[in-house]
């Protein structure tokens, strides 16, 4: 028998210990989390506290038991201490306070990422909260429906930030959304997309405040007014939405990182030492659009990585295909999504790209149920090959399209190769001239 211990039980984790359980059966399984739970869709929270969904029992797809019946040992509201890598050894403390050494033959760090806090004066102040755990879904759940709760901070614009600011509006609050960056959801779209999404967001009351830099929270015990570089704002609750780093506190004094403090990971998802892989949120990954190593935080990745990872210990060459950042997201009935890298991005990365613009109805106009489509196409100016798209609709249909995308990234399709591909027409589905076929044709 071979032991593997798993330090972290969420989606990358859990993809791992259940390809061991399920694949090799002469693998010991040891999972360790700090946590009460696991299995928790964080994508749902926003859902959940804005009451688009019931209650949040669905956003768990597995539990304890169902790894003990798979034969794992697992310790759940554990902290582990420290690594002893050279002795293979993991310090772990549990609730009660017991502390135990746990031996590996191989190990998983799938510690996650941890939320970024600003440091500012103020940051300790009560009713300042951001999103991450189940439990703090929980906490902000709770004080939403407080009367005295009138109006909401959320700092930061990106996908978490836009959905709670949602979710907020959706229970009545007054919300004021703010970022150092000039729009929303700067990282995966570019201006022509989130000029309509904060379109969308102002449309339904939300109080946009982009280019302005929190410097400070004001009250005596609880959060009173949030400070910016361009003024004071009455608050009665803050939630920090900035972003993630990766969770690297275990391994940075042993493990190569990445320049952000991820894990470097090859695509087997080993790291510097040969015992030890990570996964999820804390390590790094391939980028086919970029052709490099990057960082790219996602439950998706996450998933596929832990896979990989399973596989390579189980004793499975197996090398990750490496991924395009596929995302998506859908505000107040307005829906967006990309994959690869968008005009702006690949500028930061000095990439040399061109791209291709269309718009029209998703169906010819003697349909009775229709929608405005709008695609973006970006392809590399000397390869020719595509290396992002981005599109938007009040239509949820466009979600399938941008899968299509991620494997023309993944295999390396040219624009050229996209002009005459094969889509078929239907009045239900789509226009003779498909807004896709459109937009590569029109490329220079």
């Amino acid at each position: 028998m071979s032991k593997t211990v798993i330090i972290g039980a969420n989606h990358a984790g859990i993809a791992a210990a259940n390809t061991l359980l399920d694949t090799y059966k002469d693998q010991e399984v040891v999972m360790i989390d700090r946590n009460t739970n696991l299995s928790y869709l964080g994508c749902g929270t926003a859902l959940w506290v804005g009451r688009q969904i019931d209650s949040y029992e669905g956003l768990f797809y597995t539990k304890k038991e169902d790894f003990e019946a798979k034969g794992a040992k697992i310790s759940m509201e554990t902290t582990v201490d420290h690594i002893d890598f050279d002795k293979k050894e993991v310090h772990a403390i549990k609730k009660d306070g017991e502390s135990y050494i746990e031996t590996y033959d191989k190990l998983i760090l799938a510690t996650g990422s941890v939320p970024i806090s600003p440091n500012v004066p103020g940051k300790d102040l009560e009713n300042i909260h951001f999103l991450k755990r189940f439990q703090d879904g929980q906490a902000v759940d709770a004080i939403l429906d407080k009367a005295e709760i009138e109006t909401v901070a959320v700092i930061g614009a990106g996908y978490i930030g836009v959905e709670i600011a949602e979710a907020a509006k959706r229970r009545g609050k007054n919300v004021l959304l703010f970022d150092a960056a000039g729009r929303s959801l700067p990282n995966y779209y570019d201006k022509w997309f989130t000029d309509d999404m904060d379109k969308v967001l102002a449309d339904h009351g939300v109080e946009l405040h982009f280019n302005e830099l929190a410097r400070e929270y004001k009250g005596t015990d609880k959060v009173e007014a949030i400070v910016t570089d361009k003024g004071e704002y009455p608050v009665d609750l803050v939630i920090n939405a900035i972003g993630f780093l990766p969770n690297n506190g275990l391994g940075k004094e042993h493990l190569e990182l990445f320049k952000n403090g991820a894990y470097l990971v090859d695509l087997h998802q080993k790291t510097s030492d040969d015992s030890v892989y990570a996964v999820g949120d804390c390590a790094t990954i391939y980028s086919n659009a970029l052709k490099q190593t990057t960082y790219i935080a996602l439950a998706t990745n996450a998933v596929r990585s832990g896979i990989v990872a399973a596989h390579n210990i189980g004793g499975t060459p197996l090398e990750s295909t490496g991924v395009q950042g596929s995302n998506g997201i859908s505000i107040f009935g307005y829906n967006m999504v990309s994959t690869g890298v968008s005009v702006e991005a690949a500028a930061k990365f000095g990439m040399k790209v061109k791209y291709t613009d269309f718009q029209d109805s998703q169906k010819p106009g003697f349909m009775k149920e229709n929608d405005d489509v709008k695609i973006r196409i970006v392809y590399e100016e000397d390869s020719r090959r595509v290396v992002g798209a981005q599109l938007a609709s009040t239509t949820s249909e466009i979600a399938m399209g941008i899968h299509m995308f991620s494997l023309a990234i993944e295999e390396g399709v040219t624009i050229d190769k996209m002009k005459l591909l094969d889509i078929f027409f239907l009045p239900h589905f789509n226009q003779p001239y498909n807004y896709i076929t459109m937009a590569a044709l029109s490329a220079e």
